[in-house]
């Protein structure tokens, strides 16, 4: 790794059985880091069944094989062995972190989890019951309440719109079948994205890529359907006995592929992002006292970056908070940002960007993030030359381009005065 004027990661494409990995090898420490993901997650749950890729992604470490649950357990604590599955709004992931001694058993586990997980009814019931009381504890807070609401609002009609980990009700009534129905269309041989990082050469990952994914089932997962153009909807209060509000509101951003990405993060940096030197903390917190803190920026999913922010803040003050916020954001996206503010924030995003890469499960995690969203090998390595190139006045046209003060959508959960 070089430093931050500079910085880069030396990644390695590594090619076997089909599959494509990404590698940073580094000795240094002992330890290796395996990411892989396919497209699909919550995307593909049916309708009714919300949560069902949640669940089976939790329960494939609940038992596997001949192994029951608890004997899974054991065999990943005794070798120190950090194995885990995940499934967000259009995601299916796994990953471990294992000794490099460790790493032959680390692989047997792994497969064992994705090729043979047991469902064992009384893991299912447990999962179930941790699963549908989340859900429910996520309704008991007006920021629950608002982020429920604000996705539903803006994707009515597609997933997205839906809670990735189900609600109580979908959990509930979720069969056994529907769980492994979506193991067996998700978990499949092709389709597959993986990154690793650490104590491994590019020899030894072909092997292992042959021994952890060459038996899961011939295909692809199915596509998800399309994210539609998020939908404006104005201003919602949702009913909430709370001292306090809580806010959500945002607007439609742009793909990540689109060439406005970067010049985007610069913009919102400066405009909610940027801690207590961005425009909203100062104009919100600093100068009137109204929160103890806002922000916003590119909430990704199905490759593009929708623009999201929140606050909380007492009843009485919403109605100033939100009129503040509006206004920074027209003022942004009407004007611009200073010189000053473009060389901040492009310092920060350039001097920060090391401290995503201090492990190698980070590195291993950050490298699949960049295979999600189709970046080149070489992305890393250039984006800090990308970013200082950019003029303030192409961000002035970029925030013209992408902020719609007129188009933010806002979702109050709480009992807000004067809304």
């Amino acid at each position: 790794m070089s430093g931050s004027q500079g910085f880069s990661l030396p990644i390695q494409v590594v090619e076997a059985h089909g599959i494509t990995a990404w590698l940073v090898e580094d000795h240094a420490v002992p330890v290796v880091s395996l990411s892989w993901s396919w497209r699909g997650g919550a995307a593909l749950d049916p309708q009714g069944e919300e949560g069902a890729a949640a669940m089976a992604a939790a329960l494939l470490t609940e038992g596997a094989g001949p192994l029951r649950a608890p004997e899974f357990a054991d065999a990943l604590r005794n070798e120190a062995i950090s194995l885990s599955f995940g499934a967000d709004r259009d995601n299916f992931e796994g990953g471990f972190r294992a000794l490099a001694d460790a790493l032959p058993e680390a692989l047997r586990l792994a497969r064992l989890a994705m090729v043979e997980p047991r469902l064992d009814p009384e893991a299912v019931e447990r999962v179930r019951a941790r699963a549908v009381a989340t859900a429910r504890r996520a309704l008991e807070t007006p920021r629950g309440q608002a982020g429920r609401a604000f996705w539903a609002q803006a994707f009515p009609d597609h997933p997205a719109g839906r809670p990735s980990t189900g609600t109580a009700e979908s959990l509930s009534a979720l069969p056994p079948a529907a769980i492994r129905a979506a193991i067996e269309r998700q978990i499949r041989r092709e389709g597959l994205l993986v990154a690793a990082a650490g104590a491994i050469t590019p020899e030894a990952l072909r092997t292992l890529l042959g021994e952890v994914f060459t038996g899961l089932p011939a295909g692809a997962p199915p596509k998800a359907p399309p994210l539609p153009p998020f939908r404006a909807f104005g201003q919602q209060v949702v009913p909430f006995a709370s001292p306090q509000s809580a806010v959500v509101f945002g607007q439609e951003g742009l793909s990540a592929e689109d060439p406005d990405w970067e010049a985007t993060q610069v913009v919102l940096r400066i405009l909610a992002g940027g801690g207590f030197a961005s425009r909203l903390m100062q104009s919100v917190r600093e100068q009137r006292g109204l929160a103890y803190g806002i922000g916003a920026g590119l909430d990704v999913m199905f490759r593009r970056g929708i623009v999201v922010g929140s606050v909380a803040t007492e009843n009485a003050r919403v109605a100033e908070t939100l009129s503040v916020t509006r206004e920074e954001w027209r003022r942004m996206a009407a004007e611009g940002p200073t010189e000053a503010e473009r060389e901040d924030a492009v310092a920060f995003l350039t001097g920060s960007l090391p401290l995503q890469f201090t492990d190698s499960r980070r590195v291993a995690d950050s490298l699949l993030t960049l295979r999600q969203n189709d970046r080149p090998v070489d992305w890393l390595a250039g984006r800090a030359a990308r970013l200082r190139a950019i003029p303030t006045e192409r961000l002035a046209r970029v925030a013209a381009r992408v902020l719609a003060p007129e188009a933010l959508s806002v979702v109050v959960a709480g009992q807000p005065v004067g809304l």
